[in-house]
């Protein structure tokens, strides 16, 4: 039977502690979340804080920017990057005609309400409403928002089965994880990172690094 917690254990002791995300409460983490494409860690830390310097990371700030610097931003995330500036303008207009310009109000909504609340957001579907609520110190039981790093580690080790739909295999290792899911937020944010930076290094989509991986003891995949 896997264990989430030896395997949480392993991971940390490899790792180490994961770091602060750069974002401050959830206006800033749904423009972190839209930030770049298909690009890494390093890029989209670079253009947020780029649109921090530059522009300003608040509603009214990103409504009224020069269109030309936000284009050069975006530019600095990947592909389409006048995509990217109409989302920024949308997350912008909507927390302003939606939550009076201050999204950090759903943070005391019932968790169903804010989640269905910042999925009004570009590109922010049930896993990354969950996992915004997250970075800010919202959780719930038996929930444990996943990007496909962690999904694709936690099928590996035994949670759930791995299906044809991604939305299928998702469901399959939440329920495998409920019962032994960490219960504070804090907990379950660095359960969070920590499966994300495995998926990442270790525990790869093509060639993982089985031979090598600090858990390979528990892995389900290798018993």
């Amino acid at each position: 039977m896997p264990d989430l917690k030896a395997l949480l254990a392993q991971l940390q002791k490899h790792h180490g502690v994961p770091a602060k995300p750069a974002p401050r409460g959830p206006f800033e983490f749904v423009l972190w979340e839209n930030a770049v494409y298909l690009m890494p860690d390093e890029r989209r830390l670079e253009v947020f804080e780029s649109l921090r310097e530059r522009v300003g990371l608040t509603p009214k700030a990103i409504a009224e920017a020069d269109g030309r610097v936000l284009l050069e931003l975006a530019r600095r995330g990947g592909m389409r990057p006048e995509t990217r500036v109409f989302r920024w303008l949308e997350i912008a207009r909507i927390t302003r005609s939606q939550f009076d310009g201050d999204l950090s109000q759903i943070l005391v909504w019932p968790w169903n309400k804010a989640k269905r609340a910042l999925k009004q957001f570009p590109t922010l579907g049930d896993p990354g409403a969950e996992k915004v609520l997250l970075f800010c110190g919202v959780a719930a039981d038996g929930v444990l928002p996943l990007d496909s790093n962690g999904l694709r580690v936690l099928t590996r080790f035994g949670y759930g089965r791995e299906q044809k739909s991604y939305g299928a295999t998702y469901k399959s290792v939440q329920e495998g994880i409920a019962a032994e899911l960490p219960k504070p937020a804090k907990a379950q944010l660095t359960a969070h990172q920590l499966l994300r930076e495995h998926g990442q290094t270790f525990c790869k989509r093509t060639s993982p690094l089985c031979e090598t991986c600090p858990a390979q003891t528990l892995c389900a995949k290798r018993l």
